[in-house]
């Protein structure tokens, strides 16, 4: 009896140890990911300039070079629905509205964005999840009228 009363409490606190642990670990996890996240939503419906926007491009430009996302032939990152991060710019022109990826903006050079844009607004209008990883994939700015 004593032994089955022993065997049972060492049940009972493996699996009491094995549930904190597990929880521990998923709440560290959705820190990482929140965290991760605010670096980009707390740009949501406001008004940047181009040079903020740049930066941006670049910090993501660097975070998928960092978690080694693969591109296609053209040079654009591939999506990969884990850790991937894409910025679509959409600029004015003729009442409309043209959109370019950041991997463009890159490809033709940063400076001449600069120089163009550097004082021209933008918005943040929209941000898009992974549904694996719950993390930022895709943020949108669009060129607003002055």
């Amino acid at each position: 009896m004593k032994k089955i009363v022993i065997i049972f409490a060492i049940i009972i606190i493996s699996l009491v140890l094995i549930i904190s642990v597990s929880l521990i670990e998923n709440n560290k996890n959705i820190l990482s990911i929140k965290s991760y996240n605010k670096q980009y939503e707390e740009y949501y419906q406001k008004i940047l300039y181009g040079t903020d926007v740049i930066t941006l491009i670049n910090k993501a430009t660097d975070q998928n070079l960092r978690n080694e996302i693969e591109k296609d032939e053209k040079g654009y990152f591939i999506e990969n629905d884990k850790n991937s991060i894409k910025i679509e710019i959409k600029l004015l022109s003729e009442e409309k509205l043209l959109s370019y990826q950041m991997e463009t903006l890159m490809n033709v050079g940063l400076e001449g964005f600069v120089r163009n844009f550097n004082l021209i607004k933008f918005k943040c209008t929209e941000i898009q999840y992974h549904n694996n990883t719950k993390k930022v994939k895709k943020i949108v700015f669009e060129q607003i009228e002055e």
